[in-house]
């Protein structure tokens, strides 16, 4: 079952399974499988992303219905966001769906010539005819339509791509289980240039460890240290949400684009929310920690008094930013229903925040005009956005055509080039925290801040050497391709030591020391290094744009020199090596 990969073929409608068990022993599983899958799939690294060349790779791994806190699927693709290697990682029920059909990996290869979705269904493979279920423009009624149809409930997984897949948003994301998403790079756009509507997995193969007696030990270590944790805690109680105030008040939570610094947001914080919004809390599969927050949004029904809607919207950190302080927006029931509107979409949260943002100061600035934008855009004003967020998907003119391809194509297009807030075309997270957060956007492989953590770096040693600091970047970022491979949540990393690893590969019937895991972390980051280089990218400092120097960090304004310094460094002593 380790070793099984599915290879579905859109075009003529075929399946094969591959017994592969050479990629399990030298890549262990997850990022490291998807990363020579995609290689080994994509036969033109060249290739147009929204071509039918392009594949999809899904992988788990060894940890995956084992452990606590292994409940991560890679998505391995080429991004239509930023023309390079795309890689997204998702929660939920994936993961363990997948597993429990047979499949370590699943591999999505060419397009199909009408709208379907894939049925898994453990030996077998289905191809559903979509047609009646194209055009749906809310997201979340196609998957109770897909629920409802294949059956399964609480053992199959729904992956599901929007609206705005189908009208190829570049950064348009895939969802599976409602809260979790494949959000960063495009997936969604991939599924929608494929005709691809959704992948339905469902399985009844379970997990026996070569060593039970062993095993329930190590089991009950990682789940002591998990539960026991402060920072497992922290996700339960307030969720990620909670960094809200905090980095308000290091002055390092961008504002209005990354103009200024500090806004009154107390009620869109994660207490704040807490206290008047939060209706539930849910894990994903296998893990007791449930750092998935609930909002409820009541919405009356037009002309009928007292008749109300119940909205139950995912909220967390990156989306308070996203579509709250980056836009100005500071009331509670405003942020919510932006975030309600992406879900129904299907949209990355953190791209469309930060193309509306763009967007708002360049109607400001005179780049772009109201012709452009329709609707008069301005910071704080949840119903233009509201309104611009549905043009961004129907893209009605030029302009929101250019908005749908990223925050980079539309400022090469119309001007505001040095206030896109982009890094290396893909739209930067909510840290604004100093040198090591922006260099490690610079040189990480999703151009992620979940890459190296640059941003957690910056504030425990904020004053680091711009060469050490990529020594520890690098460094950290080896070790979570490893995390990635045993698709072990980030969040978890300090409960998943490198010794524990590999005592918990033990009751598997599984060698690997330390020295092993490091090895191998090294590898898939070098690889990837390699297929990013093939695919043409060359980390540069005009990646940043020019708005990252003048607004003020918890570091003070930020040098120039630091980070052609650091630039330099990385491109000899790692790029080069390649």
């Amino acid at each position: 079952m380790r070793d099984r990969v599915l290879r579905i073929n859109l075009t003529d409608y075929s399946y094969e399974v591959e017994e592969r068990p050479e990629l399990v022993e030298e890549w262990i599983g997850g990022v490291g499988i998807a990363v020579q899958l995609f290689r080994e799939s994509m036969r033109d690294l060249k290739a147009d992303p929204l071509s039918e060349e392009n594949v999809i790779v899904f992988a788990n791994g060894p940890f995956t219905l084992a452990y606590p806190y292994a409940s991560k699927t890679v998505a391995m693709f080429k991004s239509p966001l930023t023309g390079e290697l795309g890689e997204s990682h998702a929660g939920g029920r994936t993961a363990t769906a997948l597993a429990s059909a047979g499949y370590t990996a699943m591999v999505i290869e060419g397009r199909s010539d009408k709208p379907v979705y894939v049925v898994v269904d453990e030996d077998r493979v289905h191809f559903r005819d979509g047609r009646s279920l194209r055009g749906i423009r809310d997201s979340l009624i196609l998957s109770r339509i897909l629920a409802e149809i294949e059956g399964g409930k609480g053992e199959r997984s729904i992956v599901r791509a929007g609206y705005g897949g189908e009208k190829l948003v570049r950064f348009a994301c895939v969802t599976t289980e409602t809260y979790r998403h494949f959000g960063r790079l495009g997936l969604g756009a991939v599924f929608g240039s494929k005709n691809l509507l959704a992948v339905v997995v469902r399985g009844k193969k379970t997990f026996r460890p070569r060593d039970p007696e062993r095993y329930r030990e190590v089991y009950r270590e990682i789940y002591r240290l998990g539960v026991e944790s402060d920072a497992m805690k922290k996700y339960h109680l307030l969720g990620t949400a909670e960094n809200v105030l905090p980095l308000r008040e290091l002055r390092a939570l961008p504002v209005k684009n990354l103009t200024e610094n500090y806004i009154e947001c107390e009620d869109i914080s994660g207490e704040s929310l807490a206290e008047h919004s939060l209706g539930r809390r849910i894990a994903c599969a296998h893990c007791p920690t449930a750092c998935i927050h609930i909002a409820v949004l009541r919405q009356e029904y037009e002309n009928e008094r007292y008749f109300y809607k119940t909205l139950m919207i995912s909220y967390d950190y990156e989306l308070i930013y996203a579509l709250g302080s980056m836009i100005g927006v500071t009331r509670r029931d405003d942020l919510l229903r932006l975030i309600h509107r992406v879900e129904t979409y299907g949209l990355d949260a953190i791209s469309t925040g930060v193309c509306l943002a763009w967007a708002t100061e360049a109607l400001e600035r005179g780049v772009v005009s109201e012709k452009e934008t329709i609707v008069r855009l301005s910071f704080g004003d949840a119903d233009s956005y509201l309104k611009a967020i549905d043009y961004l998907v129907e893209q009605p003119n030029e302009f929101y055509e250019a908005l749908a391809r990223g925050v980079r194509f539309a400022a090469k297009k119309y001007g505001g080039e040095e206030f896109a807030i982009a890094v290396a075309g893909n739209e930067i997270p909510g840290y604004n925290t100093g040198y090591a957060n922006y260099v490690g956007l610079l040189i990480g492989m999703r151009h992620s801040h979940l890459d190296n953590g640059g941003y957690s770096l910056d504030q425990k040693q904020p004053k680091l050497e711009a060469r050490e600091a990529v020594d520890r970047l690098v460094k950290e970022e080896m070790w979570r391709q490893v995390l990635s491979s045993l698709v072990v949540c980030f969040f978890a990393r300090g409960v998943f030591s490198p010794e524990l690893v590999s005592r918990a590969f033990e009751p598997l019937g599984v060698e690997m020391g330390v020295d092993e895991l490091n090895e191998a972390g090294r590898r898939i980051y070098l690889e990837k290094v390699r297929l990013k280089k093939e695919m043409g990218y060359v980390p540069s400092l005009s990646d940043l744009p020019e708005r990252v120097f003048e607004v003020e960090t918890p570091a003070g304004v930020l040098r120039r020199g630091y980070f052609e310094e650091a630039l330099d460094y990385y491109m000899r002593e790692y790029y080069s090596k390649v």
